[in-house]
């Protein structure tokens, strides 16, 4: 198991050290709030050069333009999965200002590689970039991409990039996602430019140096070894949205993360990503696979740990009193048309109307202690 250093990319101390910091991890408690980052108190040293430019990729909310000037035809062919193809990207942060990276190009992921013309990718930059002076720096991104050509995939990359902004109004230890507009350009000159939505995930690197966590580089835990507040939320989040597509074992779309101080090292902090399966979205490819039970991509499942019943109930009375802000981030959206806002509330009310029932309410916890993994 690896462990990696946050700011500079640095690795701190040895391989002896990085493991016994690990151990920690998973012997201690960390004590985190409970609606907010992992607060561990420390200034960080990070990467800096005068002479760089810099740039808040994932501070903003507006819609990015971004170019990507690549062999597009020797991209959608998919001949070999670890193929890299190079290329141009710009950044158009407006009219006249841009920045422009040299890249390599790269499939991720699996079911949409499989399933989608256009695969998602992972862009690495030549040159690197940097959020701001002292911040961590960004060498590669993941790219999401529309699945297919056309406006109904266009707005299933909208309504997922809307799932990650719900997940920020539960805590802030999370992935930001910056929403574009993205412009292939065909470098043979085969293929017409093509103009669809996208996203942009931010690099497990820059969670490190934004929230002070050390990224964990093994696929050896499972959810006893999660810091039970943040798991939970993540399952209790996952069924509100309908996505069964996550799991600790294996990291499959979770991320794990541990605080670098003693004092504050505990169980392992875990950060979900990639909910293009979820209800919330309403893919027409996000057919649940047979082994979950589930008919539907808007049955919900529960998926998490076995708890108390007080501590379910207190999840989700927090849950209840976030019920006005994630329907906000919903209303406030500019880039869903009325009928998706609409569709994704109605499925959402489903959810709360349950919770503000008291029958509802216990009917709620009696499902979670009847489906959650017993791992005492």
């Amino acid at each position: 198991m690896k462990i990696l250093k946050t700011g500079s990319g640095n690795r701190a101390g040895s391989a002896r050290h990085r493991l016994m910091t690990w151990a920690m991890v998973l012997l201690l408690l960390s004590v985190v709030p409970s609606f907010g980052q992992v607060d561990t108190s420390v200034t960080v040293q990070k990467e800096e050069d005068a002479s760089e430019e810099y740039f808040s990729l994932f501070e903003g909310e507006d819609l990015l333009e971004v170019s990507l000037y690549f062999d597009l035809t020797k991209f959608l062919k998919k001949e070999e999965r670890d193929q890299t193809i190079d290329g141009r990207m710009i950044l158009h942060l407006g009219e006249t200002d841009s920045l422009e990276r040299k890249v390599t190009v790269k499939y991720r992921g699996q079911s949409r590689y499989e399933r989608c013309k256009y695969p998602p990718a992972r862009i690495t930059l030549k040159k690197p970039l940097y959020e701001g002076p002292g911040s961590g720096r960004i060498k590669k991104i993941k790219l999401v991409n529309q699945c297919q050509p056309g406006t109904t995939y266009g707005d299933y990359v909208i309504r997922e990039y809307l799932v990650y902004r719900l997940y920020s109004v539960v805590t802030d230890t999370s992935f930001r996602a910056r929403l574009i507009r993205l412009t292939y350009f065909d470098t043979e000159r085969k293929r017409k430019p093509l103009v669809q939505y996208g996203m942009l995930l931010e690099p497990e690197g820059l969670v490190e140096s934004r929230l002070n966590l050390l990224e964990v580089n093994t696929k050896a835990v499972s959810m006893r070894h999660m810091l039970p507040t943040m798991i939970d939320r993540i399952a209790i989040f996952n069924y509100m949205v309908s996505n069964w597509d996550w799991s600790v074992p294996g990291q499959h779309n979770i991320s794990v993360f541990s605080s670098p101080i003693f004092e504050y090292a505990g169980q392992g902090i875990p950060i979900p990503y990639d909910f293009d399966l979820a209800g919330v979205v309403n893919a027409d490819y996000a057919i649940p696979l047979p082994e979950t039970g589930l008919e539907s991509n808007r049955d919900r499942t529960f998926l998490g740990i076995c708890r108390s019943r007080e501590v379910f109930e207190s999840e989700l009375r927090l849950f209840l009193s976030k019920k006005e802000e994630f329907y906000s981030v919903i209303e406030n959206s500019p880039y869903l048309s009325r009928g998706a806002k609409k569709d994704i509330t109605v499925f959402l009310d489903q959810f709360f109307d349950q919770l503000e029932k008291p029958r509802g309410f216990e009917r709620m916890v009696d499902l979670f202690l009847a489906n959650c993994k017993d791992f005492q």
